[in-house]
């Protein structure tokens, strides 16, 4: 059974994390701290390992580099609330295979962790054989699980905005909050900062019990829905 650490300081988003990777059969340590997290790396041997790079869980891109001087080999994968492009290379220097927003979909977690942890067999151009699990350049397989990405963001968002829509439509701004938070992380993550900029309004307005159907409208809009 492979195992996996889950670094984070909040509770919720360790354990929805975990519950994802126990369900698809890791045996899954938690930690909530940088410190807590080097003691399991020392004693663990661990496949993987999810830290949050926000607040005093992650410490950043130097709890990576921490973990590796410590002796981890494990696969590093993170998760930032500020997806911006300056996370994401920070956290590919540091030794990351993927930095994803935190409110990433189950989906879009599990393919990743499908695609760069197990990566299929293939076939280079010279006939050689690369055997599962083998490396591929950083490089490739950066690009191929952000086209993935990108592909499984525009699936998603017709549901992601009538998620919103009907949510404004009927009153409920727990869940207009709740789901502009999460389709406004991804798109910052994924390179489309308007979509991300309207998302945080409306969820912004909904937190304060504003349902602003203006904004609404214009993120259909900046969607292109």
């Amino acid at each position: 059974m492979l195992s996996a650490l889950v670094v984070d300081a909040d509770p919720a988003d360790r354990a929805r994390i975990a519950r994802l990777l126990m369900l698809t059969g890791w045996a899954v340590h938690e930690a909530a701290g940088s410190r807590e997290a080097l003691a399991m790396t020392r004693r663990l041997d661990l496949d993987l390992v999810v830290a949050g790079l926000d607040g005093p869980a992650g410490d950043g891109p130097a709890l990576l580099r921490r973990l590796r001087m410590a002796g981890c080999r494990a696969h590093l994968l993170v998760v930032t609330d500020e997806a911006t492009a300056e996370a994401r290379r920070a956290a590919l220097a540091a030794g990351a295979l993927a930095c994803l927003p935190r409110t990433t979909g189950a989906e879009l977690l599990l393919d990743c962790l499908r695609r760069r942890v197990a990566p299929p067999a293939v076939e280079p151009a010279d006939g050689s054989s690369v055997a599962p699990g083998a490396e591929l350049p950083r490089d490739d397989l950066d690009a191929d699980v952000m086209d993935h990405l990108q592909e499984l963001y525009t699936r998603a968002l017709p549901d992601r905005l009538t998620a919103i829509t009907d949510g404004a439509r009927t009153g409920d701004t727990t869940a207009v909050a709740w789901a502009s938070t999460t389709l406004a992380g991804t798109s910052a993550q994924l390179g489309h900062p308007e979509v991300a900029a309207v998302c945080r309004a409306i969820a912004s307005d909904a937190r304060r019990g504003i349902l602003a159907h203006h904004l609404v409208a214009e993120l259909h809009a900046v969607a292109g829905a």
